[in-house]
């Protein structure tokens, strides 16, 4: 495939791929910086990785492409388990677009830690199967990546991100006492 009209090679790929990498790795080593950083950190990498994965390219799908993603449930709940360690009773918030919001009288509890690991889970898988090099591997990654994005991950990004924003920046004087 020529490489200047491959979506591999296309620069907004190169820089999703380089996002998703930095935000898979930050939450593995989460909370190793203390509470401040991750939640200043997070407020600013969610919306790049937001903002890159809108940009990906468009790739022709391979109905017969297999792939094998590698994220295991015990890397999920690994990164899960130490978001909500890190954030404690901020973990959870009240769920606003839950599909069963509609019929329900009480609110909803979600937590960032979980919508983080989801998250984690999609650009994870994506940067594996993009490392292995294989081209046909790699456009499957971005079909499939964009997929999930669609559909799920991109809305779960949002929702961490809302959260986020309301435990990095209400009283905010107070958390940054704590830190020091």
């Amino acid at each position: 495939m020529e490489e200047k009209n491959n979506p591999i090679y296309e620069h907004n790929t190169l820089e999703f791929v380089t996002v998703a990498l930095e935000f898979c790795t930050f939450v593995e080593n989460a909370g190793k910086n203390g509470l401040l950083n991750f939640l200043d950190k997070a407020v600013k990498i969610l919306p790049l990785l937001y903002l890159k994965a809108t940009l990906l390219p468009q790739a022709q799908e391979n109905e017969d492409a297999e792939l094998e993603l590698t994220v295991t449930e015990e890397m999920y709940e690994s990164v899960r388990n130490r978001i909500a360690g890190l954030l404690g009773e901020k973990d959870s918030y009240l769920e606003t677009f839950h599909p069963d919001m509609q019929y329900s009288d009480t609110p909803i509890a979600a937590f960032i830690s979980e919508n983080l690991a989801d998250v984690y889970q999609d650009t994870g898988n994506f940067i594996s199967l993009f490392r292995q090099g294989n081209e046909e591997v790699m456009l499957e990654a971005i079909v499939l990546c964009r997929k999930n994005f669609r559909e799920f991950w991109g809305q779960q990004s949002l929702n961490a991100l809302k959260a986020l924003h309301a435990v990095r920046y209400d009283g905010e004087e107070l958390l940054e006492t704590n830190e020091e």
